[in-house]
């Protein structure tokens, strides 16, 4: 899954029709390669890579690694832990020792009463303890409170910030979209007969896989 995890907001334009296209192809297909990617799109295969590279440059697009299951590697309880750490050692040591230990899938500084945010998971609550002693035996750490996850209602999701980012950005067209892939068709209604621009184009494919992954939960 393309991780998007860092995006870059000292532009505001960041992003075009054709790079969030070429997002949601890559989010929904993985595997496509550039050479099929730039024949869905409807764009020469260096433009693809352009778009690619700059995204890569910018931040955008920060790795196009596998998106993996917790649950389905045995850990199934998900759990934040908030902790208060001594202020003469600072963050940094404190997120480094938090970072060796492998149930910690992410620590945030944060506001509020607590210093720091984790994100961990444990195979059960008796082996969240585990963690939790771990966690809180680490240098720097004071104290620690837990709130154990019920039930993921919103799992983490990037696809619908990306179009809102291109549509603050740019007005909406008349949109084409693949009757077959590979292939466009213009809407009901739209004026002409020309072929497609690369935005149109990227605005047919976006919409594509929108729906694909409405109806895949992506």
């Amino acid at each position: 899954m393309v991780s998007l995890y860092s995006m870059t907001t000292s532009a505001p334009a960041a992003i075009d029709r054709l790079d969030a296209a070429l997002i949601e192809l890559l989010a929904a297909e993985p595997r496509v390669g550039v050479l099929e990617a730039s024949r869905r799109l409807g764009a020469a295969r260096g433009t693809v890579q352009a778009r690619l590279d700059r995204m890569r440059d910018r931040g955008v697009i920060t790795g196009y690694g596998p998106d993996v299951d917790p649950a389905a590697l045995g850990y199934e309880v998900t759990a934040f832990i908030t902790l208060e750490i001594r202020q003469a050692g600072g963050h940094d040591p404190v997120a480094e020792r938090l970072a060796a230990i492998p149930e910690v899938l992410e620590v945030h500084t944060i506001t509020g009463p607590g210093d720091m945010l984790c994100r961990v998971v444990a195979r059960t609550n008796a082996d969240l303890q585990r963690v939790l002693d771990a966690i809180v035996s680490a240098e720097g750490v004071v104290r620690s409170a837990t709130l154990i996850s019920l039930a993921s209602q919103v799992p983490y999701r990037i696809l619908p910030l990306v179009r809102a980012a291109v549509s603050s950005i740019e007005p909406q067209r008349s949109l084409w979209w693949d009757s077959a892939p590979g292939q466009m068709r213009p809407a009901v209604g739209y004026p002409g007969t020309a072929a497609p621009s690369y935005a149109d184009r990227a605005d047919a494919v976006t919409a594509t896989l929108s729906r694909r992954c409405t109806r895949s939960g992506t």
